[in-house]
C-alpha cells in the first residue's frame, strides 16, 4: 500500500474531472480525495496498491472526454489512512 499525490495541469476545471477521478478511484477501490486548486489544477491524494495508481494514472492523462491534460506531478507521500474518496472543495 502507498499513498501518491497527483496535481493535473490542464483543462481540469469546470469539466466534470473531479467527479470522473471520484468515480474511478471508487473504482479502484483507491481512498483519498480529488480537490480544485487555485492555480487551476487539481490535486489528488491516493492511497492504495501499485497495480491501481498505475491505471489510476492511465485515468488521469486519458481524462474523461472533457478536459485535457498537459501536465501531471506525482510524488509519493505518507499514508494518512483514508477509509474511502472524496471530493473536496
Amino acid at each position: 500500500m502507498i499513498a501518491k499525490r497527483y496535481k493535473v495541469y490542464g483543462r481540469v476545471q469546470g469539466v466534470g474531472f473531479r467527479w470522473f477521478i471520484n468515480k474511478t478511484a471508487e473504482y479502484l477501490n483507491l481512498k483519498g480525495y480529488v480537490m480544485n486548486m487555485p492555480d487551476g489544477s487539481v490535486v489528488i491524494w491516493a492511497e492504495g496498491n501499485i497495480e491501481d495508481h498505475e491505471r489510476l494514472k492511465e485515468y488521469i492523462i486519458n481524462g474523461n472526454g472533457f478536459s485535457q491534460v498537459e501536465d501531471i506531478e506525482e510524488e509519493v507521500v505518507p499514508l494518512e489512512g483514508y477509509t474511502h474518496f472524496s471530493i473536496k472543495y
